[in-house]
């Protein structure tokens, strides 16, 4: 037709094919990079780049979900190449941030062992900063959460590589590849050394707004790494501990005075901060119930109070759908879609209430025609299409509703 869109939807399955990036509006966006990168120099760049290899990690991405092997090979070659082309560059070749996005490339990709030695060259490179240096933190956090996604159980996660990493991230000296052990010592040492930084920054005031991004970043990716520390050398419930504590330090009210003092600042300084600590305490909840037994009711909790206050985080609410899923009982969910609704302009609650109806008709339909082959069932299952109708009717008379390409575009594809 001669008119193609730009980019991809994610949601629209034709067919068994999901809709990929098109050729064209891949065109496109690699133009507009060419043209960008003659124009800026420095730092500029080096954010420019930053952004470039994120797009390309997210095209693997999209290979991996659509487990479409011979793409995800001629993907990575790419991808790679972009990489290394960009970190020849002269400014970029001490650029943490984009060696790490190398890294997780790498790992992605299946090539575990090379991942690492991306990691480990970048991590020797980084210096002395420790604790103080935010990138290096965000590196640190990375490598670990991707070490620790391989164990199969805790039980001797002590001295496993993600121990190490995490332990010679606080001893800020220079790093030292992994040898196969971990010393108890020093693991005692760097609990010491988390825990004071945690609450040195949980004591300190923020000056200015710049300050006060990086400063919340820093924070998270501190918080990150001193729980998981603490749930490969103690257990799940001292990491959720530490989870707890800064929550409560985040959400505790600003003082009423003109001045601020140190001891009582609040979600005012770090609103952006509690939000991805509240990811990070949710993510390893639903990691720990992965590899062990763990009752579903602490991560139910900590989601649906999450998403009350944060009714637009869709990796939240992503979360909070893979374990109603488990549950025979809709009901629950339903009131609490509903009360989400009701109290919040934005439009995410509202597309994944449809999506957790749409998944539960699929099951539904998957259960009945089972064993049958071909021939569809004769009790067709109208409660849920009457419902999905009922949930896209009000979505779009919504505010935001009205106005989103998508929502159209999926009830028209459930119409159909």
């Amino acid at each position: 037709s001669g008119f193609n869109s730009i980019g991809h939807m994610d949601t629209m399955l034709r067919g068994r094919h999901h809709i990929g990036h098109y050729k064209e509006g891949e065109e496109f966006i690699q133009n507009v990079f060419h043209v960008l990168f003659l124009l800026f120099s420095g730092k500029e760049k080096s954010n420019l780049s930053v952004c470039w290899l994120q797009y390309e990690v997210s095209k693997v991405v999209q290979c991996l979900q659509a487990k479409n092997k011979k793409k995800l090979k001629a993907q990575g070659r790419k991808s790679k190449k972009l990489a290394k082309n960009l970190l020849k560059a002269p400014d970029n070749r001490n650029h943490l941030s984009l060696w790490k996005l190398y890294a997780y490339l790498e790992w992605l990709l299946g090539n575990i062992d090379d991942a690492r030695k991306v990691f480990d060259t970048a991590l020797c490179m980084a210096g002395t900063g420790g604790l103080k240096s935010p990138q290096l933190c965000s590196l640190t956090l990375l490598y670990a959460q991707l070490e620790v996604e391989l164990l199969e159980s805790t039980d001797g996660a002590v001295t496993s590589r993600a121990v190490h990493i995490l332990t010679k991230l606080a001893e800020s000296g220079p790093y030292v590849p992994y040898s196969g052990q971990v010393l108890s010592v020093n693991v005692l040492k760097a609990r010491k050394t988390y825990e004071h930084a945690l609450q040195d920054y949980l004591s300190k005031t923020p000056v200015s707004d710049q300050d006060q991004v990086s400063d919340a970043n820093q924070l998270v990716n501190l918080v990150g790494c001193y729980a998981l520390f603490q749930y490969l050398t103690v257990g799940i419930d001292a990491a959720v501990l530490i989870y707890a504590q800064t929550s409560e330090k985040l959400e505790a009210p600003g003082p009423q005075t003109g001045e601020n003092t140190g001891e009582n600042f609040g979600i005012q300084n770090f609103p952006t901060a509690l939000e991805a600590v509240t990811v990070l305490h949710t993510n390893l909840l639903r990691f720990h119930m992965k590899i062990s037994v763990y009752p579903l009711s602490p991560l139910r909790e900590a989601l649906t109070e999450a998403l009350k206050r944060y009714p637009s985080n869709q990796s939240l609410w992503r979360s909070y759908i893979h374990i109603q899923r488990k549950s025979h009982s809709a009901s629950k969910a339903r009131r609490f879609f509903d009360g989400v609704t009701r109290s919040t302009n934005s439009l995410e609650p509202w597309l994944f209430a449809i999506q957790a109806e749409q998944m539960r008709k699929k099951l539904t339909e998957n259960v009945q025609r089972a064993g049958v082959g071909e021939i569809h069932s004769t009790i067709p299952e109208t409660g849920l299409t009457n419902r999905i109708v009922a949930l896209f009717e009000h979505a779009v008379q919504s505010e935001n509703g009205t106005h989103c390409p998508l929502l159209w575009r999926m009830y028209l594809n459930f119409l159909v």
